[in-house]
């Protein structure tokens, strides 16, 4: 009977130890699900980086910002990996805030035309451009090519189209002049003599191509777990730098690109994570700057309340 007793007794306690060490379940969303760009949220589920710092992580992909925003504000995911230009939503209502710087320059990105098509950037003028979303990262990159060559934000016909594979299809027959897209796809059409890389940004230094939010309800209920997100986020980042046959492992598998696009992608984008996810205030100014420029916004906003620093390791 003691036995008996002593046996329940550690199973209660056991059952207790297990609840109180249960991993928190978080879902994240990606802006889109092919660029190389969210690759070490993979890296960190696979590596179990995640697991370490007592998450469950679920990913989930969306045809851009936008849409990601709407799942956010509907409860459907409470981490989102997004761009910078998306902080103007915050001031737009969503109920998000910025975490972690997550990238720098736009080296993602590139407007990619048919290899008969444009030649210059000075040729896009009233030419149709697939994006993903209004008001996305790629929406933002093609308004501010249109500005940089004096024509205005709307100097260029800026088409969302949704998901990547609908921008293509519709860029090879024709009804798109060009489509921005993640630097991966445009070296797959390059490859294939499908397309060609017209604009490139590595010009633009102060930026951050991308911004890890928080939603405001997890940040209040569950501030542990969005901290034990981001140490495990930068952790995922050391790996990669560390690691890049591994990382090409899971990057092809995410892309569907072959290993030579792949290992390219990796030389290319590398540079531009960051090691500590601190924001930049440069990059913050050409931002709130930009959302004026960009007809985004009426007035610049005060940057500083539109994300913290909070959760970052020390």
């Amino acid at each position: 009977m003691r036995q008996m007793s002593r046996l329940l007794a550690a199973l209660v306690l056991a059952a207790a130890a297990t609840t109180a060490h249960a991993a928190d379940k978080l879902r994240v969303g990606k802006a889109v699900p092919e660029a190389f760009s969210f690759t070490p949220l993979d890296v960190g589920m696979r590596q179990g980086l995640f697991a370490k710092n007592g998450l469950e992580v679920e990913s989930i992909a969306f045809a851009g910002d936008a849409r990601m925003q709407q799942a956010a504000a509907a409860g459907s995911i409470e981490i989102l990996l997004g761009s910078g230009p998306a902080m103007a939503f915050i001031i737009k209502g969503a109920p998000i805030k910025g975490i972690a710087g997550m990238a720098g320059p736009p080296l993602l990105l590139a407007i990619t035309v048919r290899p008969d098509g444009p030649k210059a950037a000075a040729d896009l003028k009233g030419k149709k451009i697939g994006v993903s979303t209004a008001g996305s990262l790629t929406y933002w990159l093609v308004a501010e090519t249109s500005r940089r060559q004096g024509w205005g934000p709307t100097g260029i016909d800026i088409k969302p189209m949704g998901a990547m594979p609908g921008q293509i299809a519709a860029l090879k027959r024709g009804d798109l002049d060009g489509v921005i897209m993640d630097i991966g796809n445009a070296f797959d059409l390059e490859k294939k003599g499908e397309g060609r890389i017209l604009v490139r940004f590595t010009d633009i230094k102060d930026f951050h191509i991308h911004v890890i939010f928080a939603t405001d309800k997890i940040i209040a209920e569950k501030p542990q777990a969005v901290r034990g997100f981001m140490k495990g986020w930068l952790e995922a980042i050391a790996f990669m730098r560390k690691n890049k046959a591994e990382t090409v492992k899971i990057a092809m598998e995410v892309t569907g690109k072959d290993q030579e696009i792949t290992a390219r992608s990796y030389d290319e984008l590398m540079p531009m994570f960051s090691d500590t996810g601190k924001f930049d205030p440069k990059a913050l100014t050409v931002l709130s700057k930009s959302f004026v420029e960009l007809q985004l916004l009426p007035s610049e906003p005060d940057m500083s309340k539109l994300y913290t620093e909070a959760f970052l390791p020390k």
